[in-house]
């Protein structure tokens, strides 16, 4: 069993450190507000700065909102590099900049770590049920050692390449992620506005080659209009601005990553930021002056 230590204990977080709580392992613990009862009834200890998680902790994970938060909690004052010590191993599973991610694995590096970058993907729901999808960028040694750790928080685990392959295969999958809840959205809301019943023409459609994870759980949250977030709008936005200034800095046009892009935008800007990602069917509907499973 390893001891770990684990940074942001948010909507994703929360429940991949108690998962790992569960495999066996001893857990340091750290978040931006207190750390869960819950955790620590479990065996999670508190820590009172990422220093001290890492200081503690022999495989230190993060998981966080967004670039600015990694590059503090890692590098700014009584952060986890301050507490490196040894051939230690950083895994930051948040979904942030592949090129930050690269300049912060060749710092950590420099200490005497090893750096893994392995976003995931599912959600909420994944990450309670232990079957996220890992993607991880890294060396070889330092997936070897840390692959116990992802699987007891996840199914799907690739090691895809070196650091910063991890965070751009995740937001490739933002990408195909985004437009696939354009595609139901706009199915969904084409189909309620010509009189049919859309859940009936979700349950149709997921017979046959349209069928796909995101008509099966998105496709059921537009039409019951249950928007709680699993995955925030704001948070997606956040992804394909960094799909965005990718191809920017690439040369690769993304026109259909622009226009879901735009909609989030819409969506955020009538206040649902904080909705889940499936709420981007409500811009969709607004520009159709129609509801789903209003009729006609």
């Amino acid at each position: 069993m390893a001891t770990i230590g684990f940074i942001g204990l948010g909507i994703m977080g929360r429940p991949m450190a108690e998962n790992l709580i569960k495999a066996g392992h001893t857990l340091f613990l750290k978040s931006r507000r207190d750390v869960p009862a819950e955790l620590i009834a479990a065996g999670g200890t508190a820590c009172d700065s990422a220093r001290e998680v890492a200081e503690r902790a022999d495989i230190v994970i993060t998981m966080l909102p967004d670039t600015p938060q990694v590059a503090d909690v890692l590098f700014g004052a009584d952060g986890v590099a301050e507490g490196l010590s040894g051939s230690k191993i950083v895994i930051d599973m948040s979904s942030i900049d592949p090129i930050a991610t690269r300049g912060f694995a060749e710092r950590i590096n420099e200490l005497g770590s090893a750096y893994l970058d392995a976003p995931v993907s599912g959600g909420e729901v994944g990450a309670r049920a232990g079957s996220l999808t890992i993607m991880v960028g890294g060396p070889e040694d330092a997936f070897a050692q840390a692959k116990p750790l992802f699987e007891a928080m996840g199914k799907n685990i690739t090691l895809v390449g070196g650091n910063g392959d991890g965070q751009t295969t995740k937001v490739a999958n933002q990408i195909i992620v985004a437009l696939t809840i354009e595609a139901v959205g706009e199915a969904l809301v084409f189909a309620s506005k010509a009189g049919a019943d859309p859940a009936r023409v979700r349950a149709a459609l997921m017979g046959g080659f349209a069928a796909s994870r995101i008509l099966e759980v998105h496709g059921e949250r537009m039409v019951k209009r249950t928007f709680d977030p699993g995955f925030r709008i704001d948070l997606h936005r956040k992804d394909l601005n960094l799909a965005l200034q990718g191809g920017r800095t690439l040369g690769v046009a993304l026109p259909n990553t622009a226009t879901a892009m735009e909609l989030f935008n819409a969506c955020a800007a009538h206040g649902g930021g904080d909705q889940d990602h499936s709420a981007m069917v409500r811009a969709l509907e607004r520009m159709a002056a129609h509801e789903i499973g209003q009729g006609k």
